[in-house]
């Protein structure tokens, strides 16, 4: 299989890059990125050749492509990549707007291409783990969830919002509000939200708690920031809290690590040694296009995260609960 990256804007680029290189059968044939000095060096890296043009690339023979651009660019890397017939592995958030985002995943099913967004929370063991108890009845009714995502934040064009569509809470709902819709398979119907930055002097928001209410009745919070400091042990956490009849169960996908002490600034680290989640995904995405099956996560799913994200913004700028 014969496959290409779009733009390495995002640093998860490198990651799924490094996951095909381990996937027996697949090539990267090609990386497209309009930044010379970053698409000359990633090609060299990879050992793969580094095209400035956009079109020239997508009439490369290949059979699919990884989209890592800033956010603003998803939709139209995603509509020129389904044009050329080429099954498309996107970053999330899909998009910045619903508009876009729709218009996404018509292009794809007019052309008849895979459409998977980058949700790799999903791959993470203990998170599956947890799924499998829910679907086998071991936690009983879902009651309520408490989730959080917190990290550091990643500066550049993230914190430029006509790049990125929205700060820390944007780009840290969307994993969760995906694992939550996976367990429960109901949707979110009301958000309340407080968005702000309290964490860094800069135009863009990177701190939000938000409040969820799912169409059957079960409530949800979310912790979404930019709160950890460059010498945190570790980048962020990904949790989930789920609350049943039966028990109540906390998984952190992060939590498989050790602690290692070392001389300097950062003088504790921990030490992931869990699966890798980035290279599930990048697995998956394989095979629904070796398969010819519908994907893992799908636009759908990357469509439903971002309208919660961005009713999140909506409900802090107006004091208000926001319906979906």
């Amino acid at each position: 299989m014969k496959i290409g990256m779009m733009s390495f804007a995002h640093m998860h680029a490198y990651s799924y890059a490094d996951s095909l290189q381990k996937i027996p059968n697949v090539e990267l044939v090609g990386v497209f990125d309009d930044d010379l000095e970053r698409g000359q060096k990633v090609a060299k890296k990879y050992h793969t050749k580094h095209y400035k043009d956009q079109d020239a690339f997508l009439k490369e023979e290949m059979d699919a492509v990884i989209i890592c651009s800033e956010n603003n660019r998803h939709k139209e890397m995603v509509l020129k990549a389904a044009k050329a017939n080429k099954h498309i592995l996107c970053e999330k958030p899909i998009a910045t707007t619903i508009k876009d985002a729709k218009e996404m995943i018509e292009a794809c099913e007019e052309n008849g291409v895979i459409l998977q967004i980058a949700f790799p929370v999903r791959f993470s063991s203990p998170i599956a783990e947890l799924k499998k108890l829910i679907d086998d009845g071991e936690i009983g009714d879902i009651i309520a969830f408490r989730t959080t995502n917190r990290g550091q934040n990643p500066g550049g064009w993230f914190i430029d919002k006509d790049l990125s569509g929205g700060g820390a809470v944007l780009d840290h709902t969307v994993h969760m509000v995906d694992i939550m819709r996976w367990y429960l398979g109901k949707e979110i119907t009301k958000v309340d939200a407080i968005v702000d930055s309290y964490f860094h002097d800069i135009d863009i928001d990177d701190a939000g708690i938000l409040t969820l209410e799912f169409e059957n009745g079960v409530i949800a919070t979310h912790d979404a920031s930019w709160s950890r400091f460059a010498e945190y042990p570790i980048w962020g956490d990904v949790t989930i809290e789920v609350i049943g009849t039966k028990q109540t169960i906390k998984v952190d996908a992060n939590k498989e690590h050790f602690r290692m002490f070392t001389n300097g600034a950062k003088s504790l680290s921990h030490v992931f040694y869990g699966n890798d989640m980035d290279f599930g995904l990048t697995q998956d995405f394989v095979e629904c296009v070796e398969q010819g099956r519908e994907p893992s996560i799908t636009g759908y799913d990357g469509l439903k995260a971002l309208e919660v994200a961005l009713a999140a913004y909506k409900s802090s700028e107006m004091e208000l609960t926001v319906k979906l």
